[in-house]
C-alpha cells in the first residue's frame, strides 16, 4: 500500500473528479488523498493525484500550460456546451480548412470570458454545475484565460477537432462556444480530454519523484546534522545556515525527508515541513 505518493491518473468520461478520487482511494486502501486541477464530469484525461503527505505539494506544482484535445460539434445547441444538455441540432454550412485554421489562430492570447454555468467553478462553496442541474440561478463573474497555442487537428463536418495549450482557470467549452460564434453558428463540445498539466502526462499511474517535478532550487543538508535537527523539529533557521542569497522558495533536502521553505528579506519560513522521501 502506498502511504505517500504522487502520480498522474486518467479520469474517465462522465465521472466527477471527486468520484474518481474516491474510487482510487478505495482501490488503493488510502484514507488521505487529493488532486490538482479539477475536471468537469464531461471531460476525461489527466488528473494529478497525491496520497498522504504528498497532498501538501499541490501549491508548489507547476500548473501551466494545461493541454487539451477537443472536438467541437458545429450546430450543437446545448445549455452545458457539451453532450449532456442538448436542446437542438442546427444545420451549418461547410467551411474550408484554411478558414477554420485562420479562425482558430484569432483566439491566441488573453481572452475575457464568463465561465459556463455547467462547470466546476464554485459559488459560495458549491459547484456551479450542481446549482445549474438543480434549476437554480447561476451568476459567474467575468475572468481571463490565456491561449498560448492552438492547433488545428481535423475537420469532418460538422466536427472540428483541435489541440490547445492554455493557462490555469481556462474553460475549453467556453472557448468552443466562442469559436462557433466567430463562425456565425452555435456549437458545443462532443469530446474533451486533458492531455497534460504543467508538463505532467499520463504514464500508467507510475509514481513520480517529488524532487524531480517540483521546479524549486535545492539546498542539500544531508551532511549537516545540526541543520537536519533544526529543520526536523521546525526550529528557527537563518539564511546563512542554508547558504542562500536570493529571496524565493527552496527545497531543503535530507536523506529521509525534505522541506519547502521561503526566504524573504533574510526571514526563513517553513511552507511544508518534514515531507518523507519514499
Amino acid at each position: 500500500m502506498v502511504l505517500n505518493g504522487i502520480f498522474v491518473a486518467k479520469k474517465p468520461l462522465f465521472v466527477s473528479s471527486n468520484g474518481y478520487l474516491g474510487f482510487l482511494k478505495r482501490r488503493d486502501g488510502v484514507k488521505k488523498a487529493g488532486f490538482s486541477g479539477i475536471l468537469d464530469p464531461f471531460a476525461c484525461g489527466v488528473l494529478v493525484v497525491a496520497y498522504g503527505q504528498y497532498t501538501r505539494l499541490f501549491p508548489f506544482l507547476k500548473k501551466t500550460p494545461k493541454v487539451y484535445q477537443a472536438t467541437l460539434w458545429l450546430g450543437l445547441e446545448s445549455d452545458s456546451l457539451d453532450l449532456e444538455n442538448i436542446q437542438k441540432i442546427h444545420q451549418t454550412k461547410v467551411f474550408s480548412e484554411d478558414h477554420l485554421k485562420e479562425v482558430l489562430q484569432k483566439f491566441c492570447g488573453k481572452i475575457r470570458f464568463i465561465p459556463p454555468k455547467y462547470s466546476a467553478k464554485k459559488i459560495n462553496g458549491q459547484k456551479a454545475y450542481e446549482l445549474a442541474r438543480a434549476g437554480k440561478e447561476v451568476l459567474l463573474k467575468e475572468q481571463t484565460m490565456e491561449i498560448f497555442r492552438i492547433e488545428f487537428l481535423n475537420y469532418s463536418h460538422p466536427f472540428l477537432s483541435f489541440k490547445v495549450w492554455v493557462s490555469e482557470g481556462s474553460y475549453i467549452r467556453t472557448l468552443g462556444e466562442m469559436i462557433a460564434k466567430e463562425l456565425d453558428c452555435l456549437g458545443g463540445l462532443s469530446y474533451l480530454e486533458r492531455l497534460s498539466e504543467g508538463g505532467l502526462c499520463y504514464e500508467g499511474e507510475k509514481l513520480l519523484d517529488p524532487l524531480e517535478i517540483l521546479e524549486l532550487p535545492k539546498v542539500l543538508g544531508i551532511n549537516n546534522k545540526d541543520l537536519k535537527e533544526k529543520v526536523k523539529n521546525g526550529k528557527k533557521i537563518i539564511q546563512d545556515e542554508l547558504q542562500i542569497a536570493k529571496d524565493g522558495k527552496y527545497i531543503v533536502q535530507f536523506e529521509e525527508f525534505f522541506s519547502i521553505i521561503s526566504n524573504q528579506e533574510n526571514k526563513i519560513e517553513y511552507l511544508a515541513n518534514r515531507i518523507p522521501l519514499c
